[in-house]
């Protein structure tokens, strides 16, 4: 503390040029200010400024290091204020994409209720499947599913996606329930068209990598989904789709004990610098909302 007022007086004596003068600012006497200034060349071994009872005559060292304490001090200033709400409220306007079945039920309802809360934030929301390019097309955030491709943009983990095989009950009556990752081969596995494989991980560390197939497979997640809860066959599935429909218990889950590795949930920006207040208050509320223990099998999250 006693370091950041002695730079803070020795700038204000710089730019202001007399003690008297940065003392009226600071609310003290000269001799305090005078005070500072010796502590600060005594603890840097070196002359900054020449002074007269008429004026103050910066040194060539302290010309130079008057340059890098106003650069440090603004850059406190923008970093407190960057964090501080301080009554301030978020207001303006964003433009965030993401991917269609993930943002109708867990972005969009997020969106919707953060607005009711800020009313002088408007958005525009835009779901699509498509790799939107945030730069070019002037949005502040992607949110986006699975590993990210380096590139020249910042993202902010909010939450991980789990994946796991899950049929109807239906359909295990009539079929079976696979019991390890090679069974899936006697089954009915509905795919992602020009999906290759499902990638397991046992508890001990062992991958198996199986290519299943099946009489159905489509390009679309949600017709995956719908086709599971038919009874139609197995699905690899992203907890977020079905969380719902397994604490109801419309699906099962299968091969438990075997999981594919965790996908990241990430905000992604064009760069991370001087976020505006009202895009780092919406990270928060989709970070606090996804860490929830429920969540993903509450009614309301797939609403």
């Amino acid at each position: 503390m006693d370091q950041l007022k002695q730079i803070e007086s020795f700038v204000s004596v710089a730019t202001r040029g007399s003690l008297s003068a940065a003392a009226r600012e600071a609310g003290v006497t000269p001799a305090v200010i005078g005070r500072r200034l010796d502590a600060l060349e005594s603890r840097l071994g070196v002359k900054l400024a020449l002074r007269t009872t008429r004026r103050i005559t910066l040194t060539f060292e302290g010309s130079a290091f008057l340059e890098d304490c106003q650069r440090i001090l603004n850059d406190l200033a923008n970093a407190e204020a960057s964090v501080s709400l301080g009554g301030i409220k978020p207001s303006g306007h964003l433009r965030l994409t993401a991917p269609a079945g993930f943002g109708r039920r867990h972005v969009a309802p997020l969106v919707m209720r953060y607005l009711q809360d800020n009313p002088e934030v408007t958005c525009t929301l835009e779901l699509s499947d498509r790799m939107v390019d945030l730069v070019n097309e002037g949005f502040d955030c992607a949110i986006r599913i699975g590993e990210l491709p380096d590139s020249s943009l910042v993202s902010v983990r909010l939450a991980e996606n789990r994946r796991m095989v899950v049929a109807s009950r239906d359909y295990l009556e009539r079929h079976g329930t696979p019991q390890k990752p090679e069974d899936l081969l006697a089954h009915n596995c509905l795919c992602l068209a020009q999906q290759r494989g499902w990638q397991f991980t046992g508890e001990d560390g062992t991958q198996r990598l199986v290519r299943v197939s099946g009489n159905l497979e489509c390009n679309d997640g949600a017709v995956l989904h719908d086709w599971t809860l038919a009874g139609l066959g197995l699905a690899w599935r992203s907890l977020w789709e079905v969380g719902e429909d397994l604490r109801s218990g419309r699906l099962v889950p299968v091969l438990e004990k075997w999981a594919a590795a965790p996908l990241g949930i990430y905000a992604v920006f064009p760069q991370r610098r001087h976020l505006a207040l009202r895009m780092r208050l919406l990270l928060d509320h989709f970070r606090a909302t996804y860490s929830e223990p429920d969540y993903w099998g509450r009614p309301e999250a797939g609403a």
